[in-house]
């Protein structure tokens, strides 16, 4: 059928085309009041669909020949009081998860990223099978911004 690690480098792929790579929202969601961004390439396709801003949830999904196969759900955003940073935290998670490592087990990003005053971490436990992380952004030592995340492989056997 398809091979994990050929999965994994899909998923990286995907999300870098989409939300972190700033990729363009589904026109008609198939989610009424959810934003979807969606990636395919070859078998594999990609959509990501969440709602809200400043707190969010959303699920990625990712299908083989139109078969869901992987899943991930995440929640979290900005920490009351610090939603007037909502714009700059953003963006700086889009560039936390497109500079982790290449092949890194990572579905978010790096284990940590210093930028001037920003930091970003991350803790997973898993791979691409079973997994659950973790991601704070924290400005000039203060935490703005929390992410929990789930996810794993879907079997249908």
């Amino acid at each position: 059928m398809y091979d994990l690690d050929k999965l994994k480098d899909f998923i990286h792929k995907a999300a870098a085309k989409t939300y972190a790579g700033g990729g363009r929202p589904e026109k008609n969601p198939e989610r009424k009041g959810f934003i979807e961004l969606v990636y395919q390439d070859g078998d594999f396709s990609y959509r990501d669909s969440y709602t809200g801003f400043t707190r969010s949830r959303g699920m990625e999904v990712v299908r083989y020949k139109g078969l869901p196969i992987w899943s991930s759900s995440y929640g979290g955003g900005m920490v009351s009081g610090q939603e007037h940073f909502a714009k700059d935290t953003f963006n700086f998670l889009k560039k936390a998860m497109l500079s982790k490592e290449p092949g890194s087990d990572s579905f978010r990003g790096p284990t940590s990223l210093i930028d001037n005053d920003w930091k970003y971490e991350y803790q997973q436990e898993g791979e691409v099978e079973e997994f659950k992380g973790y991601e704070e952004i924290y400005f000039k030592g203060n935490l703005v911004f929390f992410h929990r995340i789930i996810g794993g492989e879907i079997k249908h056997r």
